[in-house]
């Protein structure tokens, strides 16, 4: 039998990386035999994963299994066939791979978090004003405690997984996921959009770790801490074969795409669970909050009996028209919110504070414990956020006191025993002077944190401006993180951001673990962020109050460095979404010789100090002060489409409806509600193409 490597003339361009799929060529007849048994072995391989890993029907011995698969390989192996979605492919390489960062299509937020009822009512609160409507359905989910997993899908196949990363940018660990058994790797059925991404946790069950755990007390090595690291720490292993022999399982629960076949959310979850996905037999459509009540209250006994870990409940609008309806804030999703089951909390002993001092200055007194387990991890240190917090807490050195996980992420101190508290003990007093650079700390009236003041010769500030300088949402300096930054100060090579621009070659390569193809990487790093548009730049310089959104607003307004540096409180105050604190910072900011000799030289190092032609382009103040909103659907323009041309023209969209509105821009499709809202208001409704034609004249 000729090898199939003999006939790679045939092989159509759309093959990549000696990728071969078995449909792509015409091969001889005694080739197609093989070619047929090799898709019937795959095929019928893939549908005993399925019942087995997915539905947990196991319809033939694991020996009859392994002698199909092993005659698989055989065939694969003999005709050269390299099939990325093949069963046999389950077993992973023992070769290293570097994963690759991979930008997300839709952006992966995190959720908002409830630990009671009233939170969970106040959520529903703020949809029902939005959408002014109670007429619509809830989803509820169990919150998988693993790693977060992006796969996507092309006419059926699996073609990419990737981690949440920082929810903009993941790793590519598509070979890792490969290894998944409970993650098919070609859909079942034909009713599946062309492309399409979903979403779910990667997790290890408690018997896979027990037994990893079991093996490791054998060998004398370290114990792992619990299932939910141990799964994050295995799918970013380089040694997909490793990954494969630690069988973790998959549970999906959410689906993107332009094509769905569904609106109901959990109507496309029943779909994909027939495509041959692992979706969680615990999903539950809820008409109302009883519901949603009574789901958390069976399943925060209920999770007790799972074979993997959670931490909560998700509950979701069911409707995805209503989830576009309500859209984003700048971390989460409006339409989305999880309930975290209580924390586990454990008693230990409190041994001491120390103070850190962050970016800002705000010192954070930080409580030293005696390690404690807890939720499956050693606890050794506790955030104690502020003076109030050690004040209402009363707390003493050597004191008692209770522990907890908050959110089961972030310990804390949430009782002390006073019972146990001997005389001799000592309380614990806030400190008066900046335990780095000895400066006399500062409280501001309202604000709850202590501050050094001194911003330009604290070198925690120093190089926590550098590290906020260098971060991705704002230069996104390539090859320069926290280590570098400490490397460079303590070597004098950087005191400030401009000392980044200075930089050499020959400097770069002097320092330790600091290799030429590193070297160039962080000059080539430099190099680009010179092109990064001026919000991000003003973002990046620190300014305290002045984030993301407050950034945009200051250059969409102003779009200058110069015009921002000359403005006053009262007449920052004046722009839409700046507050007194806000302008009362930047002023002050703006008002140090240290800070303008700061920009002086970045801009000569040419980094963007003004807006873009490209961005001033088209904007006009034609609906400026005029208050929005969008309602319905559209034939021209999407919703994003029609508020950003609302933004480039001076408008603001609101997300209700009130007395300030000027304007509804009504689609197909309204609510009823919001209907009568709107006349009784006597709020104007102009359709698509009558707001198109208001901007031309």
């Amino acid at each position: 039998m000729l090898n199939l490597f003999q006939h790679l003339s045939e092989i159509p361009k759309r093959v990549r990386n000696d990728v071969i799929k078995l449909d792509d060529y015409q091969m001889k007849q005694e080739e197609k035999e093989a070619l047929n048994k090799i898709k019937e072995l795959q095929q019928e391989l893939a549908e005993h994963n399925y019942k087995y890993y997915v539905l947990a029907a196991q319809e033939i011995s694991d020996f009859d299994f392994d002698m199909k698969l092993k005659e698989l390989e055989k065939l694969e192996k003999e005709h050269g066939i390299n099939d990325p979605n093949s069963p046999t492919q389950r077993v992973g390489s023992d070769l290293s791979s570097d994963f690759v960062q991979v930008e997300h299509k839709y952006s992966m937020l995190s959720l908002s978090n409830a630990y009671n009822e009233e939170e969970i009512q106040d959520f529903d609160t703020r949809i029902k004003k939005i959408i002014e409507t109670d007429d619509f359905d809830y989803v509820c989910e169990l919150k998988f405690d693993g790693s977060s997993i992006s796969l996507t899908y092309e006419n059926g196949e699996l073609v990419r997984g990737v981690t949440r990363g920082d929810g903009v940018k993941g790793d590519d660990v598509t070979t890792n996921v490969r290894t998944i058994k409970s993650i098919p790797l070609k859909l079942r059925g034909n009713d599946y959009p062309n492309n399409f991404e979903i979403r779910g946790e990667i997790v290890m069950p408690f018997v896979v770790f027990n037994n990893l755990n079991a093996e490791l007390e054998k060998a004398g090595e370290p114990l792992l801490a619990n299932p939910r690291n141990t799964s994050a720490g295995t799918l970013k292993m380089k040694n997909s074969a490793v990954v494969a022999s630690r069988n973790l399982d998959a549970y999906l629960y959410y689906i993107l795409g332009s094509s769905l076949p569904e609106d109901g959310h959990v109507q496309n979850l029943n779909k994909a669970r027939e495509w041959g996905f692992k979706i969680s037999d615990a999903t539950q459509l809820c008409k109302n909050l009883d519901e949603v009540f009574a789901f958390i209250k069976k399943w925060d006994t209920e999770r007790h009996n799972l074979p993997v870990a959670t931490d909560g409940i998700v509950i979701k609008v069911n409707s995805k028209n209503l989830q576009d309806n309500l859209g984003f804030t700048a971390k989460s999703p409006r339409w989305a919110i999880a309930y975290k089951f209580k924390a586990e909390s454990v008693s230990t002993l409190l041994k001491s504070v120390s103070y850190q001092v962050g970016r800002t200055g705000a010192v954070t007194p930080v409580a030293n414990l005696e390690p404690v387990q807890i939720a499956g991890t050693v606890v050794k240190r506790a955030s104690l956020h502020n003076a109030d917090i050690i004040q209402n807490l009363d707390l003493y050195l050597e004191d008692t006191v209770k522990v907890e996980k908050g959110g089961e992420i972030i310990p804390k101190i949430t009782a002390v025993d006073v019972s146990k508290r001997h005389p001799m003990f000592q309380p614990i007093t806030f400190i008066e002077n900046c335990p780095e650079c000895g400066t006399e700390l500062i409280r501001k009236e309202g604000e709850a944190a202590h501050y050094c003041p001194n911003e330009d010769g604290c070198p925690p500030q120093i190089k926590g401006k550098m590290e906020h300088f260098v971060s991705r949402k704002a230069m996104d300096i390539d090859g320069i993180g926290q280590e570098t930054i400490e490397l460079f100060f303590n070597e004098g090579l950087a005191k400030d951001t401009t000392d980044f621009y200075q930089l050499t070659k020959e400097q770069l390569e002097k320092l330790e673990r600091m290799a030429e193809k590193s070297a160039q990487r962080i000059l080539d790093g430099l190099e680009a962020s010179k092109k990064v548009p001026f919000e991000r730049v003003l973002f990046g310089l620190g300014i305290r109050f002045v984030g993301e959104t407050v950034a945009k607003t200051l250059v969409k307004k102003l779009h200058t460095i110069e015009n921002i540096q000359q403005q006053t409180v009262e007449q920052l105050i004046e722009i839409d979404e700046i507050g007194g604190r806000i302008a009362e910072s930047v002023v002050e900011w703006f008002s140090k010789d240290e800070h303008l000799e700061l920009i002086k030289n970045l801009q000569e190092q040419g980094l963007q100090f003004a807006i873009s032609d490209d961005q001033l382009e088209g904007q006009t103040d034609k609906l400026a002060s005029l208050n929005i909103i969008i309602s319905g659907t559209f034939e021209k323009h999407s919703r994003d489409e029609l508020k950003k041309i609302i933004e480039k023209n001076g408008g603001k969209n609101v997300g209700s409806i009130s007395k300030k509105t000027n304007y509804m821009i009504a689609g197909k499709n309204i609510g009823p509600s919001k209907l009568e809202k709107v006349t009784k208001l006597g709020v104007p409704m102009i359709s698509e193409d009558e707001f198109l034609r208001m901007l031309e004249e």
